[in-house]
Protein backbone atom coordinates (compact mmCIF):
# COMPACT_ATOMS: atom_id res chain seq x y z
CA UNK A 1 0.00 0.00 0.00
CA UNK A 2 1.56 3.42 -0.96
CA UNK A 3 0.73 6.23 1.03
CA UNK A 4 0.83 9.70 0.57
CA UNK A 5 0.11 12.71 3.22
CA UNK A 6 -1.12 15.82 2.50
CA UNK A 7 -2.22 18.88 4.54
CA UNK A 8 -5.67 20.19 2.86
CA UNK A 9 -7.72 18.97 0.20
CA UNK A 10 -6.82 21.54 -2.03
CA UNK A 11 -3.16 20.43 -1.58
CA UNK A 12 -4.43 16.70 -2.98
CA UNK A 13 -6.07 18.47 -6.09
CA UNK A 14 -3.11 20.56 -6.79
CA UNK A 15 -1.13 17.06 -7.47
CA UNK A 16 -3.69 14.83 -8.25
CA UNK A 17 -2.59 14.08 -11.51
CA UNK A 18 0.48 12.77 -10.87
CA UNK A 19 -1.02 10.30 -8.10
CA UNK A 20 -2.22 7.19 -8.69
CA UNK A 21 -6.48 6.26 -7.90
CA UNK A 22 -7.22 6.54 -4.31
CA UNK A 23 -7.93 3.41 -2.73
CA UNK A 24 -9.01 5.03 0.79
CA UNK A 25 -8.99 8.44 2.76
CA UNK A 26 -7.77 8.58 6.13
CA UNK A 27 -8.60 11.87 7.41
CA UNK A 28 -6.77 13.08 11.15
CA UNK A 29 -9.03 14.77 12.99
CA UNK A 30 -6.24 14.76 16.38
CA UNK A 31 -8.49 16.32 19.70
CA UNK A 32 -11.04 17.87 17.90
CA UNK A 33 -14.21 16.41 17.70
CA UNK A 34 -16.44 14.95 15.13
CA UNK A 35 -19.65 16.47 16.81
CA UNK A 36 -18.37 20.31 16.23
CA UNK A 37 -20.17 21.47 13.50
CA UNK A 38 -17.34 22.14 10.98
CA UNK A 39 -15.50 18.84 11.64
CA UNK A 40 -18.51 17.18 10.59
CA UNK A 41 -19.25 19.11 7.40
CA UNK A 42 -15.26 18.25 6.81
CA UNK A 43 -15.81 14.89 7.03
CA UNK A 44 -19.15 14.73 5.48
CA UNK A 45 -17.61 16.87 2.49
CA UNK A 46 -15.08 14.46 2.21
CA UNK A 47 -16.99 11.36 2.16
CA UNK A 48 -19.09 13.34 -0.83
CA UNK A 49 -16.38 14.34 -3.03
CA UNK A 50 -14.57 11.12 -2.77
CA UNK A 51 -17.10 8.60 -3.06
CA UNK A 52 -16.76 5.79 -3.41
CA UNK A 53 -13.59 5.91 -1.86
CA UNK A 54 -14.19 4.77 1.89
CA UNK A 55 -12.89 8.00 3.78
CA UNK A 56 -11.70 6.57 7.27
CA UNK A 57 -11.54 9.21 10.32
CA UNK A 58 -8.36 8.82 12.49
CA UNK A 59 -9.14 11.01 15.87
CA UNK A 60 -7.24 11.00 19.41
CA UNK A 61 -10.67 10.51 20.84
CA UNK A 62 -12.73 7.63 21.53
CA UNK A 63 -15.93 8.59 23.10
CA UNK A 64 -18.94 6.64 21.27
CA UNK A 65 -20.94 10.01 20.99
CA UNK A 66 -17.93 11.27 18.00
CA UNK A 67 -17.38 7.65 16.64
CA UNK A 68 -21.74 7.92 15.81
CA UNK A 69 -21.21 11.55 14.35
CA UNK A 70 -18.27 10.51 12.29
CA UNK A 71 -19.88 7.52 10.84
CA UNK A 72 -24.05 9.63 10.21
CA UNK A 73 -21.54 11.86 8.19
CA UNK A 74 -20.29 9.16 5.83
CA UNK A 75 -17.28 7.94 7.28
CA UNK A 76 -16.47 4.17 7.29
CA UNK A 77 -14.27 3.52 9.79
CA UNK A 78 -12.91 5.23 13.04
CA UNK A 79 -9.25 4.83 14.45
CA UNK A 80 -8.81 6.08 17.68
CA UNK A 81 -4.93 7.20 17.93
CA UNK A 82 -4.39 4.58 21.00
CA UNK A 83 -4.69 1.66 18.10
CA UNK A 84 -2.08 -0.35 16.64
CA UNK A 85 -0.75 0.53 13.21
CA UNK A 86 -1.51 -3.19 12.21
CA UNK A 87 -4.57 -2.89 13.29
CA UNK A 88 -4.72 0.73 11.75
CA UNK A 89 -3.80 -0.88 8.23
CA UNK A 90 -6.71 -3.68 9.00
CA UNK A 91 -9.17 -0.90 9.93
CA UNK A 92 -8.15 0.31 6.35
CA UNK A 93 -8.63 -2.55 4.64
CA UNK A 94 -12.02 -3.47 5.78
CA UNK A 95 -13.17 -0.02 4.91
CA UNK A 96 -11.78 -0.65 1.65
CA UNK A 97 -13.67 -4.11 1.44
CA UNK A 98 -17.27 -2.51 1.91
CA UNK A 99 -16.82 -2.76 5.92
CA UNK A 100 -17.01 -0.26 8.58
CA UNK A 101 -14.13 -0.27 11.03
CA UNK A 102 -15.47 0.88 15.01
CA UNK A 103 -13.11 0.12 18.47
CA UNK A 104 -14.74 -2.25 20.23
CA UNK A 105 -13.33 -1.14 23.19
CA UNK A 106 -15.30 2.02 22.85
CA UNK A 107 -18.99 0.10 22.22
CA UNK A 108 -18.34 -2.07 25.18
CA UNK A 109 -17.73 0.24 27.56
CA UNK A 110 -20.83 1.78 27.00
CA UNK A 111 -22.47 -1.99 27.56
CA UNK A 112 -20.77 -2.31 30.95
CA UNK A 113 -22.07 1.03 31.74
CA UNK A 114 -25.89 0.14 31.17
CA UNK A 115 -25.69 -3.57 32.93
CA UNK A 116 -26.71 -4.14 35.98
CA UNK A 117 -24.33 -3.42 39.08
CA UNK A 118 -21.31 -2.33 36.49
CA UNK A 119 -22.00 1.07 37.69
CA UNK A 120 -20.49 0.68 41.06
CA UNK A 121 -17.36 -1.15 39.85
CA UNK A 122 -16.93 1.92 37.84
CA UNK A 123 -17.86 4.82 39.19
CA UNK A 124 -16.14 7.02 36.10
CA UNK A 125 -17.63 5.15 33.22
CA UNK A 126 -19.89 7.88 31.74
CA UNK A 127 -16.92 10.19 31.76
CA UNK A 128 -13.84 8.10 30.89
CA UNK A 129 -13.06 4.72 28.46
CA UNK A 130 -11.99 1.55 30.80
CA UNK A 131 -8.24 2.02 29.60
CA UNK A 132 -8.57 5.71 30.27
CA UNK A 133 -9.42 4.58 34.05
CA UNK A 134 -6.38 2.47 34.30
CA UNK A 135 -4.39 5.27 33.02
CA UNK A 136 -5.90 7.38 35.65
CA UNK A 137 -5.53 4.83 38.58
CA UNK A 138 -1.90 4.83 37.80
CA UNK A 139 -1.29 8.49 38.03
CA UNK A 140 -3.20 8.50 40.86
CA UNK A 141 -0.38 6.62 42.51
CA UNK A 142 2.62 8.74 40.97
CA UNK A 143 3.62 6.68 38.34
CA UNK A 144 5.51 7.60 35.16
CA UNK A 145 4.08 7.11 31.96
CA UNK A 146 7.07 4.69 31.14
CA UNK A 147 6.17 2.37 33.80
CA UNK A 148 2.39 3.29 33.28
CA UNK A 149 2.91 2.31 29.44
CA UNK A 150 4.84 -1.43 30.54
CA UNK A 151 2.51 -1.56 32.97
CA UNK A 152 -0.57 -1.27 31.01
CA UNK A 153 0.92 -3.12 27.92
CA UNK A 154 0.70 0.13 25.94
CA UNK A 155 3.26 2.49 23.87
CA UNK A 156 4.52 5.04 25.78
CA UNK A 157 3.32 7.53 23.19
CA UNK A 158 -0.20 6.04 23.38
CA UNK A 159 -0.46 6.44 27.20
CA UNK A 160 0.44 10.04 26.47
CA UNK A 161 -2.65 10.23 24.18
CA UNK A 162 -4.45 9.20 26.99
CA UNK A 163 -3.39 11.48 29.74
CA UNK A 164 -4.29 14.35 27.03
CA UNK A 165 -8.04 12.96 26.26
CA UNK A 166 -8.02 12.52 30.27
CA UNK A 167 -6.68 16.52 30.90
CA UNK A 168 -8.92 18.01 28.53
CA UNK A 169 -11.92 15.85 29.90
CA UNK A 170 -11.01 17.86 33.43
CA UNK A 171 -10.12 20.96 32.18
CA UNK A 172 -6.96 20.52 33.81
CA UNK A 173 -3.69 21.86 33.15
CA UNK A 174 -1.03 19.14 34.31
CA UNK A 175 -0.75 15.76 35.90
CA UNK A 176 -1.20 16.79 39.60
CA UNK A 177 -4.14 18.72 38.86
CA UNK A 178 -5.96 15.52 37.60
CA UNK A 179 -5.42 13.44 40.59
CA UNK A 180 -6.71 16.28 42.49
CA UNK A 181 -9.60 17.03 40.60
CA UNK A 182 -10.11 13.27 40.42
CA UNK A 183 -10.09 13.00 44.09
CA UNK A 184 -12.38 15.64 44.61
CA UNK A 185 -15.01 13.46 42.25
CA UNK A 186 -13.94 10.50 43.04
CA UNK A 187 -12.92 9.97 46.31
CA UNK A 188 -10.70 7.07 47.15
CA UNK A 189 -11.71 4.38 49.67
CA UNK A 190 -8.24 3.69 51.89
CA UNK A 191 -6.76 0.73 50.21
CA UNK A 192 -8.28 0.95 46.80
CA UNK A 193 -5.19 2.50 45.26
CA UNK A 194 -3.04 -0.58 46.81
Amino acid sequence: MEVLAFGSIEEWRRDEDFHPRMAAVLVNIGGRKATEQCIAAEITTLVTEFRPTPVVVLSDNDELAQIFKALECGARGYIPSSTGFDVCVEAINLARAGGIFVPASSVLATRRVTEPGREAARPMAGMFTERQEQVIQALRRGKANKIIAYELNLRESTVKVHIRNIMKKLKATNRTEVAYKLSEMFPVEIGALD
